[in-house]
């Protein structure tokens, strides 16, 4: 099967994560009988260097041309946010490929690994039995994309406001998209708002009770988000999937990130209404490491692996890459964000070159 993939690898690690992510990719095309084409396009400082802007036209041109995207990390230094170059980097890329292209879920897994239960800042017992979350984030509203202001009274003192607003369609769409990942899952979705103080929780929780009858055979629960945020690390096996607004959301997925160990290992993906995605790694640029092989390319790799799931129906595939990956930690290779007590640290490469060991072979189904 031909699929054009159009690649963002951005800054800082971007680019050295990227190349090990498409490496894993052509292995999956070799041994599966697959043909990948990348389309690569700038983005973020490195889109600025060129183009004087973090998401140009063309960079848009190519997303729209190809069949997923595949995005790395974009950012700089944070000593450096007042050079144009960075300055407001993330919003300018990340934001405006999300009105682009119209991505209104973003769906975060986040699962803990029984060879690296050692480096979770949680006790063993409290995530055992196996935490085993998926949070479904809401894009498109929120606070985020409300009025923003800020100036000064006519006594004097500064002030600034932000508008969160939502619409019952906006909130439909992601509560049904969750509803039928939960009925493959656990069958157990919590809601998270907070509805006892904000009017757009309030209408959330609305449509999700509205919604619920319509899946009669998952159990639904409402959480304050203040008390999901102490769940998640008291008891985070508790959870199955979660679905919320964009700034609960934005919070919670990546307090959720921490619990496996490393950001390193969190993959996503952002979709639209046509199913069209958009699957990048949870860490950021990380320019402190950049081009020192120390980074990990396991969430990129794994951003791949649910493109092949999400929008190439590619199943088989992409289970390939996730049993590839816990094998080769099993097997001890770690980089040295994961390393742990019991391993050697590897580079990024060597990483990767252990997964595509796995991949290549382990036998076809």
């Amino acid at each position: 099967m031909k699929k054009t993939i159009a690649v963002l690898a951005g800054d800082g690690i971007g680019p050295e994560v990227m190349v090990e992510g498409i490496r894993v990719l052509d292995s999956v095309a070799q041994k599966f009988g697959h043909d990948f084409e990348y389309d690569y396009a700038l983005v973020g400082g490195a889109a600025f260097e060129v183009f004087g802007e973090h998401c140009p036209i063309s960079t848009i041109e190519t997303c729209a041309n190809a069949d997923a995207i595949l995005f790395g990390s974009v950012g700089g230094p944070v000593n450096a946010q007042d050079d144009q170059k960075w300055k407001s980097c993330e919003a300018n890329s990340i934001l405006a490929l999300r009105k682009e292209f119209k991505f209104n879920i973003n769906i975060r897994p986040i699962a803990m690994i029984p060879s690296l239960m050692d480096i979770s800042p949680l006790k063993a017992k409290v995530v055992q039995p196996k935490a085993d979350i998926v949070i479904f984030r809401e894009l498109n509203g929120d606070i985020y994309f409300g009025a923003h202001e800020q100036g000064v009274d006519d006594n004097g003192v500064r002030y600034a406001t932000d508008v969160a607003e939502y619409n019952e369609h906006q909130i439909a769409s992601i509560v049904h998209q969750a509803f039928k990942a939960t009925q493959n899952r656990g069958k157990h979705l919590t809601s998270v708002d907070k509805a006892n103080v904000l009017a757009t929780s309030k209408l959330w929780r609305t449509i999700v009770d509205e919604i619920a009858p319509q899946y009669s055979d998952v159990k639904v629960s409402h959480m304050y988000v203040d008390n999901c945020a102490m769940q998640m690390i008291v008891n985070p096996s508790q959870f199955d999937v979660i679905v919320t607004a964009n700034l609960f959301g934005d919070i919670l997925s990546d307090l959720g990130a921490v619990l496996p160990g490393s950001l390193g290992l969190i993959p996503s993906v952002s979709l639209n209404a046509e199913g069209f995605g958009l699957y990048e790694p949870s860490g950021g640029s990380a320019p402190d490491i950049a081009g020192q092989g120390k980074a990990n390319p396991i969430a990129q790799i794994l951003s791949a692996a649910m493109m092949l799931e999400y929008s190439f129906n590619m199943l088989e595939e992409a289970n390939a890459i996730y049993q590839a990956v816990n094998r080769a930690l099993t097997s001890g290779k770690r980089t040295i964000d994961i390393v742990g007590s019991d391993a050697v640290a590897v580079s990024l490469s060597q990483m990767a070159d252990a997964i595509i060991a796995e991949i290549m072979e382990a036998s076809l189904v």
